[in-house]
C-alpha cells in the first residue's frame, strides 16, 4: 500500500523534504512509518518520545493501523496542505487558520452581542526580542486540516466548561513581522470572570494542542523554537525504542 507522508517544523530540515510517498506492505501500522524514517535519519530517532503523529488529520497512537492512500504527519512539538483561509464558523463560534493579517476589531463585532456583560480579546504579537538575541521577523508553520480541527475542539469545549456566549479564535501563519498579531481570542460572556478565565484556558490549550510551528529569524541567524505538546497527546514511540 501506498501512504503520504508529512514533515513539519524543524523534521523538514531533518529529512529534507515535507512530503513523501512511502510503499508498506499490508498490516503495517503508524509506528511503521516512523521507524522507517528515523532509521535513515538519526536526528528523528533522537526526537521519537516528543513527536506526535496524525492519520488522516486526527491525532494518532503508534499501534494505528493503515491502509492504501492514508495521510501520515510526524509533527515535532507545537510553539506556537489546504487553501487558507481556513474557517468554521456557527452561531455560538468562530475559528479560522489564515496568512492574512487577523482584524481583532472585526472579530470583536461578530462576537458580541447585546446582552453581553464582557467582551475579552486577547492577542498574541511579535517581539522584536528573544533570549537576549534581536529578532527580525517570524514564520510559522501550520498543518491547516488538523489545526483547525483542533481549534474547533478547544472552543467548544471551553464554551462548554465556562460560563461564555460565544468564541472567536484565530491564528495566522507564514511571515510574521514585529508587532503583527499571530493569534487572536475574543470571548463574550455575560460576566467579567467567565470571559477572563474562558480567554486564559483558550490560549492555553491552543499553544500546547494545535500544530503550529514557529521559526524565528534573528539578526545572526535563524531557529525553530522549541514547545510542548499537552500531556494527552500521543507521541510516536517511546526514545528508548526508536532505532
Amino acid at each position: 500500500m501506498r501512504i503520504r507522508v508529512l514533515f513539519f517544523g524543524q523534521l523538514k530540515d531533518i529529512v529534507e523534504c515535507s512530503e513523501d510517498t512511502l510503499e508498506l506492505p499490508a498490516g503495517a501500522r503508524v509506528e511503521t512509518v516512523f521507524r522507517h524514517y528515523a532509521s535513515q535519519f538519526p536526528g528523528l530517532g533522537a526526537m521519537a518520545d516528543s513527536i506526535a503523529i496524525a492519520r488522516n488529520r486526527e491525532f494518532s497512537g503508534p499501534d494505528a493501523g493503515l491502509e492504501d492512500g492514508d495521510e501520515v504527519a510526524l509533527m515535532p512539538p507545537v510553539s506556537g496542505g489546504a487553501a487558507l483561509p481556513a474557517v468554521r464558523e456557527s452561531a455560538d463560534a468562530y475559528f479560522a487558520v489564515t496568512s492574512d493579517a487577523i482584524d481583532s476589531s472585526a472579530l470583536r463585532r461578530r462576537v458580541q452581542s447585546n446582552g453581553d456583560g464582557a467582551l475579552l480579546t486577547f492577542e498574541g504579537v511579535v517581539r522584536d526580542n528573544s533570549q537576549g538575541r534581536k529578532t527580525r521577523y517570524l514564520d510559522y508553520e501550520c498543518y491547516v486540516p488538523l489545526a483547525l480541527n483542533t481549534i474547533e475542539e478547544i472552543g467548544r469545549a471551553v464554551l462548554e466548561r465556562f460560563d461564555a456566549r460565544r468564541i472567536a479564535i484565530v491564528h495566522r501563519v507564514g511571515r510574521l513581522e514585529i508587532r503583527e498579531i499571530s493569534v487572536a481570542i475574543v470571548v463574550a460572556a455575560a460576566h467579567r470572570r467567565a470571559a477572563y478565565a474562558a480567554s486564559l484556558a483558550a490560549i492555553d490549550t491552543v499553544k500546547k494542542r494545535v500544530p503550529v510551528w514557529k521559526k524565528e529569524y534573528f539578526e545572526d541567524g535563524e531557529i525553530w523554537v522549541e514547545g510542548q505538546w499537552d500531556d494527552d497527546i500521543p507521541r510516536s514511540v517511546g526514545a528508548a525504542e526508536a532505532c
